[in-house]
């Protein structure tokens, strides 16, 4: 079992011995509360459409498997969104940070399971595209000269991308907690 501190700044072991106190006392809390406001706040970003429209979800939750749809989608709404802003407080944050973090890789396995596919249109929908450009702007027109091959692939990985680092991102707090600026530090003198 590893018990040495990934936070560790031994003057010792560093190039420039000096820094060790910045490190400490600046550096490492200001980036931990940053990156915890910025997955806390993309949550509540994300998840706020689906507060507004809170049973939208039903049939992709059941598709997944999470019957009844019309529990699950209102829950994950609210998961999400209290989720996020539990997370960007820093507030009972290795809770609220698994509970998203599970929710997001099954997004990701989603993503992955279910691509959005190899192209737009077929052949006879490229040729009534170039058959009807005054409908395009030059820019559609490029991205879907293939059927939208190359569009959606890049579509396909930043999906995946984007899964993967926001899970990476919940699950390193449920691991490590708020950190040092955290209402959980701050009003039980502990971490969660």
């Amino acid at each position: 079992m590893i018990t040495a501190s990934i936070f560790s700044n031994d003057k010792d072991k560093l190039i420039i011995p000096p820094l060790s106190t910045f490190y400490d006392k600046v550096a490492q809390p200001m980036a931990w509360t940053i990156f915890r406001l910025a997955v806390g706040g993309m949550l509540v970003i994300e998840g706020l459409p689906k507060i507004m429209a809170p049973f939208a979800q039903v049939g992709f939750v059941e598709k997944l498997g999470f019957y009844p749809g019309w529990l699950w989608s209102p829950t994950l709404a609210v998961m999400q969104v209290l989720g996020g802003l539990l997370i960007a407080l820093g507030l009972f944050t290795r809770p609220a940070a698994l509970a998203n973090g599970v929710m997001l890789a099954i997004t990701l396995y989603f993503h992955m399971a279910n691509p959005y596919g190899d192209a737009f249109l077929t052949q006879a929908g490229i040729d009534a595209l170039k058959a009807g450009s005054d409908f395009f702007t030059p820019q559609a027109m490029a991205r879907l000269a293939d059927g939208g091959h190359v569009f959606l692939h890049q579509v396909q990985s930043k999906a995946e991308l984007a899964s993967l680092f926001w899970t990476g991102g919940a699950f390193l707090f449920a691991a490590f907690g708020g950190g040092y600026l955290s209402l959980d530090r701050l009003l039980f003198k502990k971490q969660f």
